[in-house]
C-alpha cells in the first residue's frame, strides 16, 4: 500500500452506490486506503449535490442506476457539474455498453470505471482523475474520439436554436419547463421514462447544454426583455413558477448565467416595483462577480496581455456603434486608444 507524503492534501471523495448498502460497503472498501477520506452519500439523490458542496469533496463516484432509474446516475453527475464545477467524477457502469460510456462521459464523467474492477484500481483511478487526467480504456477513449468526429457541427448557442427540435423534443422541453419531472413527463406523453431521458440527452447534445437547468437558462433567455416574459409560450415565470423558483437557486448559489437571467426576467415582466429593484439588484450582483473574476484574470496575465485584451474589447465596442461623424480616422482612432489604455494600466499598477 502506498504511504502518503506527509504534508499531502487527503483526497475527499463522496461515495453514490446503486444502493444504500452498496455505497456503505464501497465507501468502507475505500477508507482503508490512505489519502482517501471517504463519506457515504444519502439514499437521495436529489440532496447529493448539497451533500457535495457540504463535504467539500474533490471527487465524487457515482453509479449510472440511481433511485432504481437505469440512467438518473448521468443526470445527478450534470446536476452536481453545473452546481459545483470544480469537483471531478467518476462514473461508476455495470457494462461497458457504447452507449453507457457515451452517456458517461457526455455528462462530464472525468473517470469510467467498471464495476468489476478492483478496489485497488478504483483507488488509481480516483487518484488520476483528481490529478486531472482522464481515466478510461483505450477502447472507451475511441468511443469518445469516434462520436466527436461524428457529431455535426451545427449547435445553437441560444433559445433561438430551439428549432433544432423536434416537434416532439419541443414537448419535452416544454414539461420541463413546467416543472414536471421524467415519470409525469412520461406519462403526459404516453412514453417510457427511459425514452423521455433519451430525448433529453438529444436535446441536451443539440442546445449544447449540460443539464437540465442550463436548458431552463437558455429557455429563460428566449423571452426578449422587449417583450412580456409572460407571453412566451414556452416558460412560466410567475413567483411560484418552478423554472423561477430553479434560476432563483441557482443564482444564490452564484452562478453568473442564472443571475443574468433573473435579472432580465424580472426586467421585462414588471408586474410590480418590486420586479424593478430585484431586477436591478441581480444586475449588481453579476456586475460584482464579474468584476472579481476579471481581476482574478488580470493577475495571471503580463502588460502586453492586458494591452492586447484592452485592445480588442474597445475595437468590438466600437464596431458595435453606428459609424461617427468624427474625422478620425481608424488608425488615429486605434493610436488614441492604445494611449489611453496604456495610461490606465501606468496608474493601476
Amino acid at each position: 500500500m502506498e504511504r502518503e507524503p506527509l504534508g499531502q492534501k487527503s483526497i475527499r471523495v463522496l461515495i453514490a452506490d446503486s444502493s444504500q448498502i452498496h455505497t456503505q460497503l464501497l465507501a468502507d472498501a475505500l477508507k482503508r486506503e490512505l489519502g482517501l477520506d471517504v463519506f457515504p452519500a444519502a439514499c437521495d439523490s436529489q440532496a447529493l449535490a448539497a451533500t457535495a458542496a457540504e463535504q467539500r469533496a474533490d471527487v465524487v463516484v457515482i453509479n449510472s442506476y440511481l433511485d432504481e432509474e437505469p440512467l438518473r446516475g448521468f443526470e445527478v453527475l450534470r446536476e452536481l457539474r453545473a452546481l459545483h464545477p470544480q469537483i471531478r467524477g467518476v462514473m461508476l457502469l455495470d457494462s461497458s455498453k457504447p452507449e453507457s460510456v457515451l452517456h458517461a462521459f457526455r455528462a462530464g464523467a472525468r473517470g469510467i470505471f467498471s464495476r468489476h474492477d478492483s478496489i485497488e484500481s478504483l483507488c488509481k483511478c480516483v487518484r488520476s482523475v483528481y490529478a486531472g487526467q482522464i481515466w478510461a480504456s483505450s477502447q472507451e477513449m475511441s468511443l469518445a474520439v469516434e462520436a466527436l468526429a461524428s457529431t455535426p457541427s451545427v449547435r445553437a448557442v441560444d433559445a433561438n436554436g430551439l428549432n433544432l427540435l423536434s416537434k416532439r423534443e419541443m414537448e419535452v422541453v416544454r414539461s420541463l419547463a413546467e416543472g414536471l419531472s421524467n415519470r409525469e413527463i412520461a406519462q403526459r406523453l404516453g412514453l417510457s421514462q427511459h425514452t423521455i431521458k433519451n430525448y433529453l440527452f438529444r436535446v441536451f447534445d443539440k442546445l449544447g447544454v449540460a443539464n437540465r437547468v442550463e436548458l431552463l437558462f437558455m429557455t429563460l433567455s428566449h423571452a426578449n426583455p422587449t417583450h412580456s416574459v409572460a407571453s412566451s409560450p414556452l416558460i412560466p415565470v410567475s413567483d411560484g413558477g418552478p423554472t423561477l423558483t430553479i434560476c432563483k437557486e441557482a443564482a444564490e448559489q452564484g452562478s453568473a448565467s442564472a443571475q443574468v437571467a433573473l435579472a432580465e426576467t424580472y426586467f421585462a415582466r414588471q408586474s410590480g416595483s418590486n420586479d424593478l429593484v430585484e431586477a436591478y439588484m441581480w444586475y449588481l450582483i453579476v456586475g460584482d462577480e464579474i468584476t472579481r473574476a476579471k481581476q482574478k484574470v488580470s493577475e495571471n496575465m503580463s502588460m502586453e496581455q492586458l494591452l492586447e485584451a484592452e485592445h480588442r474589447a474597445a475595437e468590438w465596442i466600437r464596431n458595435r456603434k453606428k459609424p461617427s461623424s468624427s474625422a478620425e480616422g481608424p488608425q488615429e482612432y486605434r493610436s488614441k486608444s492604445n494611449k489611453e489604455i496604456s495610461t490606465r494600466l501606468m496608474l493601476k499598477i
